[in-house]
Formats: structure tokens, C-alpha cells, sequence
């Protein structure tokens, strides 16, 4: 067959075939492949192995239980003629027994002894003002207000008049009082018991420190430094760490970001593994209404309303633990080595090497030697060097059949 390679078709079944390459000493372009190579084993090394821990198995969904606990006590004196009144933490704790979310009373307008009837609406409503009876449809509900209107519209007072409402009258008092009734709550503690379980790795770690002293939760607070064992926080250190003064977060209330950050690293001790914790401000108003009820000897229903302002703190439980496990150990040391490989090969080296002619800067081999070009190096050194078209002629060399061959093929 005309064209046919001798011995057959199978003739280069058993042939080897190498590559050939250029050594070219440019010392700007082996310095961008050492950069290129110590970036790569940087890589390697620092981040994905210090850094990311890349040798270790992870955890990063614990399961979190949180138990809180306030304490303190304070007297206000409650305008509207409430009276005084001492509150506890059965009072200022909502709920009593918290958990990751707590509310901490420390303002509150009181409006007593409301009953069922009739009685003019608030003016601070803007829907209850009225001039006449047709300013009050009966039956229409107030826009934010406190009842249903009766259809007449009569004297608030000698310079407001408005809609007559059915509801719990008299209507709740709207008047903030100018400073923070308890203001004694800055120096209420807020006791945070945190229980991390890593089920990855059958580990448990709690918060607190491990202390057969009744009296130790009792009187320490905790501080990063000092007693970072202690979960014992003043209420005034929290809402400053958040970034606000406890006066002005009192008075019309806002709410507390608590978070606690566990970092574990299980190829240590298990007494190295501690939260760390933060705050942030997330609202800056916040309150809510309760009432409690009673009846009289006439069996009427009373009830006293208490529209609260305070701080709400929301507990939020993250972490990690680590531990060495051959598996990603492997994996990550093979994907460096793979990435080093793309800017480092080895080969062979040849004594011999050839000066090219022309260009004393430049030799041939025709084995691989211990350097090889990487993609980036070859992009500078063909597109970017002043003597790019010299290294094109001597990297890529066109083969040609001999011209006798190829008409007797033909």
C-alpha cells in the first residue's frame, strides 16, 4: 500500500515519545517562576495547612442548649398613681425561666384600674379626634387605638375633643416617663449557662467553669482577661459592648445580640476549647403590653396595664471543632502537590547542554530537564520579553516532510 509506514501499521505501538525543551536563562522570568513556586508552597503550607487546618475533619453543626438566669432588684415609683412597687426577677424577666431569648424590664407606663365601658378616646390618636357625632361611625374600631366607637363625639378635655369609645377605660396612658424607672438594672447580672456537643466527635464542652465552690457563680463576673470562666455578665458591660449607653437603651428599650463562638481544636486539650463572646446592637426601641386581672366585691373585672420598655437580649450558639483525620489530610496535601506540580517538574538533565546559536542567553536539550515552564512564565516570556520572537522560532519548530517523499505519496 502506497504510503504505508515499514513494518506495518503496529510499527510504533512500542514507541516512546518525549518532549522537547528550551532552557533559557532570563533571569526575570525564573525569578517570576520562584515567586510563582514559593506562592504556591505558601499557599500550601500557611493557609491551607496552619490557616484552614486543611488535615483536619470538622464539625461545624453543634447541638446548643442555653440556659438563662437574671438577678437583681429595684423599686419604682410608678406614675398615674400606681404606687411603688419593688421588682424582682419573677417581675423584670420575661420569660422567668429564659432560654435563648430573655426580655429585661427597665422601663414601664402603668395605667390602673381599668374596666369595661365607655369613655372618650386618647388625642394622641390620630383617628379619635372628631368636631361632630359623624366623625364617629358606631361600630368602627379606632386606627390604633383602644376600642370601638360608640357614634358620639364628645370632650376629652377643655382643648381636645374626641370619639366616644367602648373599651378598657380609662384609656392607657401614653406619657414616657423622662428618665428609666429601673434604672437600678445596669447593675443586674444576666447568668448565661452554654452546652456545645460536637456529635461528629462525641464531645461536650460547657461554658462554665467545672467547681465544686457553691459560692463562685455568686460572685463573679466575667471578664476576657481575668475570669473569662465566669458567664456571669453585668447588664451596663453588655449594652456598652454592644456600642450603647445603657441610659438611653432603657428608656424606650432595643434589643441585644449575644454571640457565643466556639473554635475548638480537639488535637489539643480539651481545656483549650473556650467560647468566645460578642454583643451587637440590633433595635434601638422595643416594648410590649401585659395586664393583670382581679375582680372587686361587686364582682366587676379590673385589670392594671402595664406597657413595658426594655432590653431584649437574643442568644445565638456558633462553633467548629477540628480533629486530624487522614482522609482530608490526604486530600489537601495532594491537591498543593498537584497545584505545586503545575509550576515544578522533574525530568532528567543532560551534561551536554547545546549553546543556541545567535543567542548565548539560550541552550537546547533534547530531554526534559528539572525546570518547566510554566503557563504563566511562557506567556511573558513569548508575548511580554523584547526577544519574544526569537523564543517563538526556538519553542515551536514546524516539521516538513522531505519534498521527494511527498510527491512520490502523492
Amino acid at each position: 500500500m502506497a504510503g504505508a509506514a515499514p513494518g506495518g501499521p503496529c510499527r510504533g505501538l512500542l514507541d516512546y515519545k518525549t518532549v522537547k525543551f528550551a532552557l533559557t536563562r532570563n533571569r526575570r522570568v525564573g525569578l517570576l517562576h520562584r515567586l510563582l513556586q514559593l506562592g504556591v508552597l505558601g499557599y500550601l503550607l500557611g493557609w491551607v495547612l496552619l490557616v484552614r487546618k486543611g488535615y483536619q475533619d470538622t464539625d461545624r453543626a453543634p447541638r446548643a442548649a442555653v440556659v438563662t438566669k437574671l438577678k437583681g432588684a429595684a423599686v419604682a415609683e410608678a406614675p398615674g398613681g400606681a404606687g411603688r412597687r419593688l421588682w424582682d426577677a419573677a417581675d423584670y424577666a420575661r420569660p422567668p425561666q429564659g432560654e435563648n431569648v430573655l426580655f429585661l424590664v427597665t422601663n414601664f407606663i402603668a395605667t390602673a384600674k381599668q374596666a369595661q365601658g365607655t369613655c372618650p378616646e386618647s388625642p394622641s390618636v390620630l383617628d379619635a379626634v372628631c368636631t361632630e357625632d359623624a366623625d364617629c361611625p358606631v361600630g368602627n374600631p379606632v386606627v390604633r387605638g383602644n376600642g370601638i366607637k360608640t357614634g358620639k363625639c364628645v370632650m376629652f378635655n377643655t382643648s381636645h375633643s374626641t370619639c366616644e369609645i367602648y373599651g378598657w377605660c380609662p384609656v392607657e396612658n401614653s406619657t414616657v416617663p423622662r428618665k428609666p424607672l429601673l434604672a437600678e438594672a445596669e447593675n443586674f447580672t444576666l447568668f448565661i449557662k452554654n452546652t456545645v456537643h460536637f456529635t461528629k466527635f462525641n464531645f461536650s464542652k460547657c461554658n462554665t467553669l467545672q467547681t465544686n465552690d457553691p459560692t463562685y457563680f455568686k460572685s463573679c463576673t466575667y471578664d476576657p482577661f481575668f475570669n473569662p470562666s465566669c458567664p456571669v455578665f453585668r447588664v451596663r458591660d453588655m449594652v456598652e459592648a454592644a456600642g450603647e449607653t445603657f441610659e438611653d437603651l432603657a428608656l424606650l428599650g432595643g434589643s441585644i445580640g449575644v454571640h457565643i463562638e466556639w473554635d475548638c481544636d480537639l488535637d489539643h486539650a480539651a481545656a483549650q476549647c473556650q467560647p468566645r463572646y460578642s454583643f451587637s446592637l440590633q433595635d434601638r426601641r422595643y416594648n410590649f403590653r401585659t395586664a393583670s386581672y382581679y375582680w372587686d366585691s361587686q364582682r366587676q373585672l379590673y385589670r392594671n396595664l402595664l406597657k413595658l420598655y426594655g432590653i431584649r437580649f437574643d442568644i445565638s450558639v456558633h462553633g467548629q471543632a477540628g480533629k486530624f483525620s487522614i482522609i482530608p489530610a490526604a486530600v489537601s496535601f495532594g491537591t498543593g502537590i498537584a497545584f505545586f506540580g503545575a509550576l515544578t517538574g522533574a525530568g532528567w538533565v543532560r551534561e551536554d547542554l547545546v549553546e543556541l546559536p545567535g543567542w548565548p542567553g539560550l541552550e537546547a536539550s533534547t530531554v526534559p530537564n528539572t525546570v518547566q515552564a510554566t503557563v504563566v512564565c511562557d506567556l511573558v516570556l513569548l508575548y511580554l520579553d523584547a526577544k519574544a520572537e526569537f523564543y517563538w522560532k526556538e519553542k515551536f519548530e514546524e516539521a516538513k516532510p522531505p519534498k521527494g517523499k511527498t510527491e512520490a505519496a502523492a
